[in-house]
C-alpha cells in the first residue's frame, strides 16, 4: 500500500474511532462525577477539552473533597487520547469566567462544544433541603443553591456563548438532574425545583436563540448517578456498588458517570444533531437508546423509565427490568 493510501486509511479510521477530532470543548464544572467523565469522553472521541472547577490540587472548593482535581481530570482527558486542559474558575465569579473566554479565544479562536455541568451543592441537600419545607431551608443555603444550580449556569452561558456561535456547528449542553418531563413533579423543595429546572428552560430558550447559527442547545440528565459522592455515601466503590442495594433498593437502577458521558459524546457526533435535539430535554437512558450506548457492565439503564413506571406510576417491574 503507497503511503497516501494508508493516510487516507488511517483518516477515515480516525475519523470513526474519534470523531470530534479537531473540536474544542469546554466542561465547566469537571472535577468530579459526571463532568469528569464528560470531559474524557470528549477527549477519547478526539476533542481539546477545557476542564474547569473550584477544587486544584491545592485549594478545595466549599464541597470539601480533595480526592478530585481538574488537574487530574485534564490528565485523564489526556491519557484518553484527547488534550486536556485544566483551567481553575469559580462560574460564580465574572472576571474568572471573562479571563477563561480569554485565553479559549487567544489559545483557539472559537469554541464548539460547551457543556455546562456546574453544580457543587450536594453538601447544602441533606441537611437544609431534603425532608424540609422551603421555609424551613435556611435562607442562606436556598439562595446558595440557586446561585450553584442556575446563576453559575446564567453567567456561563451569557459569556461563552459569543464565542460557541464562532463555530461551524455549535453545541451547548447543559446538564441537570430530570427531564423536563420528570421534573413536572414537585423537586421536594423550592430551591431545589428551581435549579434543576433552569438549565431546561435555558436549553429550551438557547436552542431559539442558536438555531439561525445552525447550533443546538440540549438539556440532558443521568439517571441514579454513581458518583465518587454517592459512592461515599453509600460506603462502597464502583468495583462492589451492588452492595449498597441493600441499603437503598433505587441504587439498583444506579448509572457510571462514563454512561452519561457516552450518550453525550455520541450526541456531539451527530452531525443531524441540531434537527433531532435542538431545545429538547432528554436522559442518559433515552440518548443510549437512540445512539447504541451502553453502559461500563454492557447495560442499558433507563432510571427515569423505571421511575415513572414503577415508582411513580405503580406498575409491576424491577430495576434489572429497566437495565
Amino acid at each position: 500500500m503507497h503511503t497516501q493510501d494508508r493516510t487516507i486509511k488511517n483518516l477515515g479510521h480516525d475519523a470513526a474511532e474519534r470523531p470530534l477530532t479537531g473540536r474544542i470543548a469546554l466542561v465547566a464544572g469537571a472535577t468530579r462525577g459526571a463532568g469528569r467523565a464528560l470531559a474524557v469522553e470528549l477527549g477519547r472521541s478526539g476533542a481539546t477539552v477545557y476542564v474547569t472547577g473550584r477544587t486544584t490540587r491545592t485549594r478545595a472548593s466549599e464541597v470539601g473533597r480533595t480526592s478530585e482535581t481538574i488537574e487530574e481530570t485534564a490528565e485523564l482527558v489526556t491519557a484518553a487520547g484527547g488534550a486536556g486542559i485544566a483551567v481553575p474558575t469559580d462560574h460564580l465569579d465574572e472576571d474568572q469566567v471573562r479571563a477563561l473566554v480569554q485565553r479559549i479565544d487567544g489559545e483557539q479562536g472559537r469554541l464548539d462544544i460547551l457543556v455546562n455541568d456546574l453544580w457543587g451543592g450536594e453538601h447544602l441537600l441533606a441537611a437544609s433541603v431534603f425532608g424540609k419545607k422551603s421555609w424551613e431551608t435556611p435562607l442562606a443555603d436556598g439562595l446558595r443553591i440557586l446561585e450553584l444550580g442556575a446563576r453559575s449556569h446564567v453567567i456561563t452561558a451569557a459569556l461563552l456563548l459569543p464565542l460557541l456561535i464562532r463555530s461551524d456547528a455549535p453545541l451547548h449542553v447543559e446538564v441537570t438532574d430530570g427531564t423536563a418531563h420528570s421534573n413536572r413533579r414537585y423537586r421536594e423543595n423550592m430551591y431545589y425545583d428551581l435549579a434543576k429546572n433552569a438549565p431546561i428552560r435555558l436549553a429550551f430558550g438557547l436552542g431559539q436563540e442558536l438555531a439561525e447559527y445552525g447550533g443546538a442547545a440540549v438539556a440532558v440528565t443521568p439517571g441514579f448517578l454513581r458518583s465518587e459522592q454517592m459512592l461515599t455515601h453509600f460506603g462502597v466503590a464502583e468495583e462492589n456498588w451492588r452492595d449498597a442495594i441493600a441499603r437503598e433498593p433505587a441504587f439498583a437502577i444506579a448509572e457510571s458517570p462514563q454512561y452519561l458521558a457516552r450518550t453525550v459524546a455520541a450526541l456531539a457526533a451527530d452531525p443531524d444533531r441540531a434537527r433531532r435535539w435542538n431545545g429538547r430535554s432528554t436522559s442518559s437512558g433515552e440518548l443510549a437508546g437512540v445512539y447504541g450506548v451502553t453502559d461500563t457492565d454492557g447495560s442499558r439503564p433507563n432510571a427515569w423509565a423505571y421511575f415513572e413506571d414503577v415508582v411513580h406510576g405503580g406498575k409491576e417491574g424491577s430495576p434489572e427490568d429497566y437495565r
